[in-house]
């Protein structure tokens, strides 16, 4: 059934809208009931109407308020139960004492979606469900897709929708970025700014009662407009679709941007395990970030720069990748995944300011290419006499001929191999005299090469408007700060040499049924009742172990050591007892079997007769290998220094199984122990290739068992030439 209201055709439940799912029916609504609608000037029930008013898409309208019987030529309603028929979209600006009834309201109509700008707040429940909660039931039974609550709305760029409550620039900036941040402050001040950037589609998600990012990136990714992923997270809800986007926009190479805040504990539970702490703050973070290849920035300033400066290079056809060399194990700026082996080139006008410039790009890891002998030559022939044909470049002499020598020098460095993106790095300040030599400059290179081009102004309160603006026109991005702006250089070439994640292998059946059979047999509570079962269940992941023997006399301890060869370790086993160091329950260097009897006698008085007896494992480098369980995402990976260290040195990474051989290399780069296994005043190298092969076996085993681990704690894994031996593992179950 249709029906001519307002002037436009109304499509009720059984018409064209409702053969669209919910969600494309919220983001494309063809109809819109304003709840709380208002003739009165500059209230919230009137911007809600101005905003939607000026959708380019032209939904068919329905404000709602038993006040009013018309607002600006519009039929008004007086409750949604007397419209005549289920609306795509209802926006909800009123009390949070009336958007329960108003929900129900919009469900019992068979309404298709809603958005809630309040809090959704109440002083106290009345009954054992929140507000929140039950407006969260209310939408689901009724099928209904919810924006919000405590959110600014949305803004489908591409389609025409403007679905919000606040005056919001007219027309929207369009572009090619999908952005969906928690903040509705973030949300605004992004639709407003005056870099070279727009939207195709828009979100401040506020709670997520129903609807949550994942969902909204989704679509986008749908959308053929859409080129770069915006994300401004306090938490990880729906991760499962959310990793499921993740996978998809590796798969297209869009690149995803992402700025948390408000991160919490992750893996309290596994306090018990030092993987556990080990792990600490946002791991799960940290893991999704590195196993995407996700730009994660610290602040909205990097956030804008790094947008600008994708989405630019992604319209003018500059965003291309690099091949990466082989082994190649440093990180991008802030730990972020691994960038090209060649680098960036700048050309400055100040001594002090390139000087400056090398300083905080090696501070923050971002790499300046190593130019050619012949670069340098070419060079030599453009400056001025005293000038050093170096990377990063001070081209100032005498001032003469600006647009010529700057522009001849960008040029030659964008020419060499091993410089994947140039930056002309000036203050870009206003120049009394009228001088435009330093954007022409870069407006001749951009037509005579093929790669990224950008400008970075080192102090953003002095760049020329109209010098940045002229170059955004010319889609050459202009970097608004020093600090960021090479941040923003480091996602580029992060971005460049990226890998696709990689392949969830299929787990080995066998392996995974003796695995949970062994548990199912030993585990007692959270503790394993034996070390040795502990030790076995990760030599059955191809891990190296010592020979291990579990004893509960003196007589079976001197048999073991008989067995397994003198010198033997003595560690306690009783169950209750999770960490044996700090217990005082690991002896070491025990030569015969008079010491053996002692050593015993005093374990078994102090802490019990369950004990270990180990092969001795000759000295190295100690790491730490770990599982825990984010409450998110599910298992991690962790591994980092190992021993005492754990607790002197936070000094980890983590990442989210599976781990490949190349990723576990990455890894181990990425940890400042690392430097100790390539031998360390005289001391012999380790077996590289043995710690990679423990770290992606944990790794296995993460995905295998997962859902039946609570942690897991391989500390220390010695590290030698012979090997890198587990000798020592605590296993916690869910």
């Amino acid at each position: 059934m249709k029906v001519d209201i307002q002037g436009e055709s109304f499509a009720g439940a059984s018409g064209l809208s409702g053969q669209r799912p919910p969600l494309q029916a919220m983001l494309e609504a063809r109809s819109v009931a304003i709840v709380g609608a208002s003739a009165r000037p500059d209230s919230f029930g009137s911007r809600m109407l101005a905003e939607v008013g000026r959708s380019p898409a032209r939904p068919s309208i329905f404000p709602v308020n038993p006040r009013y019987s018309e607002i600006d030529g519009l039929s008004c309603y007086p409750s949604l139960a007397d419209l005549p028929g289920p609306v795509d979209l209802v926006l909800f600006g009123v009390p949070d004492t009336a958007l329960e009834q108003q929900l129900v309201l919009a469900a019992e109509m068979q309404c298709r979606s809603g958005l809630i700008f309040g809090n959704a707040h109440e002083e106290s429940a009345p009954g054992p469900l929140t507000l929140r909660q039950r407006l969260a039931a209310i939408a689901r039974n009724a099928g209904m897709e919810l924006c919000g609550a405590g959110c600014m709305g949305f803004a489908n760029v591409t389609y025409g929708l403007r679905a919000m409550g606040y005056v919001e620039p007219d027309p929207l900036p369009a572009g090619s970025i999908a952005l969906v941040t928690h903040s509705g402050s973030v949300f605004s001040a992004l639709l407003r700014t005056r870099r070279a950037f727009g939207f195709t589609l828009a979100v401040s998600s506020g709670q997520e009662l129903v609807t949550a990012a994942p969902s909204y990136l989704e679509y986008a990714l749908a959308q053929p407009e859409t080129k770069v992923l915006a994300l401004v997270l306090e938490a990880m809800r729906e991760p499962d679709k959310l990793r499921s986007v993740l996978d998809a926009a590796a798969e297209r190479d869009l690149p995803v941007i992402l700025l948390t805040a408000g991160q919490t504990e992750a893996g309290r539970a596994m306090v018990a395990a030092h993987s556990g702490a080990l792990a600490g703050s946002g791991a799960g973070w940290e893991a999704l970030v590195r196993h995407y290849g996700i730009h994660r920035v610290s602040d909205l300033a990097e956030l804008a720069d790094t947008a600008e400066l994708f989405s630019l290079l992604t319209k003018s056809g500059r965003l291309v990748k690099t091949a990466p060399a082989a082994g190649r194990g440093s990180a991008g700026p802030g730990g972020r995944p691994p960038v090209t082996p060649r680098g960036i080139a700048t050309v400055h006008d100040s001594g002090l300011e390139r000087a400056h410039t090398a300083d905080v790009a090696e501070e923050l890891g971002v790499p300046f290419a190593a130019i050619s002998v012949s670069t340098k030559s070419k060079l030599t022939e453009l400056l001025d006499p005293g000038l050093l044909p170096t990377n990063p470049l001070d081209v100032w002499g005498t001032g003469a001929s600006t647009r010529e020598l700057f522009g001849s020098c960008l040029q030659v460095l964008a020419q060499d191999d091993s410089t994947d993106v140039v930056a002309l790095a000036v203050d870009l300040v206003t120049e009394l005299d009228g001088d435009d030599s330093y954007q022409q400059a870069v407006l001749d290179v951009t037509r005579r090469t093929g790669k990224p081009l950008a400008v970075i102004a080192n102090l953003p309160s002095a760049i020329d408007a109209d010098a940045a603006a002229l170059l955004r026109q010319r889609d050459v991005p202009v970097l608004e700060g020093l600090r960021t702006g090479l941040l923003a250089l480091g996602h580029l070439l992060a971005h460049g040499a990226s890998q696709k994640p990689a392949p969830v292998p299929a787990p080995d059946p066998t392996r995974q049924a003796r695995a949970r059979q062994a548990r199912a047999r030993q585990l007692l509570g959270s503790i394993s009742e034996s070390g040795q079962t502990q030790l076995q269940l990760l030599a059955e992941y191809g891990l190296q172990t010592p020979a291990t023997e579990r004893v509960t006399s003196v007589a079976a301890a001197l048999a073991a050591a008989g067995r397994i060869g003198y010198p033997v370790v003595l560690k306690t086993d009783e169950p209750s007892i999770a960490h044996k160091t700090d217990a005082g329950g690991v002896l070491l260097g025990i030569a015969d079997e008079a010491g053996l009897k002692a050593a015993y006698a005093d374990l078994a008085t102090r802490l019990g007769p369950a004990a270990l007896i180990c092969q001795t494992i000759p000295p190295g480098v100690e790491l730490a290998l770990g599982v825990v369980r984010d409450p998110d995402l599910g298992p991690l990976v962790v591994v980092g220094a190992g021993g005492v260290l754990v607790e002197l040195i936070a000094d980890r990474v983590v990442a989210l199984p599976p781990v490949s051989k190349p990723e576990a290399e990455r890894l181990l780069a990425n940890l400042k122990v690392t430097k100790l296994l390539a031998g360390h005043r005289g001391a012999a190298a380790t077996d590289l290739d043995a710690i990679t092969t423990a770290i992606v076996a944990v790794a296995e085993l993460a995905s295998e068992l997962g859902d039946d681990l609570a942690a897991l704690d391989v500390n220390p894994l010695i590290c030698g030439p012979q090997g890198a031996i587990a000798v020592d593992a605590l296993i916690l179950r869910r």
